[in-house]
């Protein structure tokens, strides 16, 4: 049986969510979290084989808890469900670690399809992320600026131009403020920005912040 953990602030999304799982009689949902902390405390508490993650969530987004859901087990399979396009955010959070990512309009029978394969311990990339990482390999310089960075840059990135602080930043992940400012150095560098302005735009233009 593969047991599945539903993450989402929405009642009513994590209710249909649950009766796709409920159907299928290999699967059942083992537990469901609201927030991200929630998320992170019944993984430690408990395994799954599968976490099916919403990337906006409250306290937490989906960025900051599939990160130390890695931290405390690498192994565990994390499938990211996001309103947002995949062609945004989908590259980024696979390389933080994701093993799948999936836009919340596809169909039960994608996702359905998505859980078992990560349950296996398979990636599962769908159409459209097997086209965007066929053209960023074929056209390196048409990939987004924002897939050039590395997880940890994303992450800042988006706390960055959502209008956070340095010094918040480096005490919610645990880090030096310079640390921070380093990583800021890096990501202006790597996108060809001079401030948090620029960030902000581009986070904006892109569908990557609301």
């Amino acid at each position: 049986m593969i047991r599945v953990l539903i993450a989402d602030d929405h009642a009513i999304v994590r209710g249909g969510f649950r009766q796709f799982v409920a159907d299928e009689p290999d699967m059942c949902v083992a537990a469901e979290a609201s927030t991200g902390d929630e998320t992170i405390r019944l993984v430690r508490e408990q395994p799954f084989d599968v976490v099916l993650l919403d990337i906006a969530m409250p306290d937490k987004n989906g960025i900051d808890t599939l990160r130390v859901i890695r931290q405390m087990r690498p192994e565990q399979g994390v499938l990211i469900l996001s309103g947002y396009p995949e062609s945004q955010y989908a590259i980024n959070l696979l390389r933080a670690g994701a093993n799948g990512y999936l836009n919340k309009d596809c169909e039960p029978d994608e996702i359905v399809r998505a859980i078992r394969s990560v349950a296996r311990g398979h990636r599962y990339l769908s159409e459209t992320i097997a086209d965007t990482l066929a053209n960023s390999l074929d056209r390196p310089s048409a990939a987004h600026p924002h897939e050039l960075l590395s997880g940890r840059e994303f992450q800042i990135f988006c706390k960055l131009a959502s209008g956070q602080i340095p010094t918040d930043i480096a005490e919610e992940l645990n880090l030096s403020v310079k640390t921070v400012s380093t990583y800021r150095a890096r990501v202006l560098d790597k996108m060809h920005m001079t401030n948090n302005a620029d960030m902000t735009y581009y986070a904006i233009k892109n569908g990557l912040i609301e």
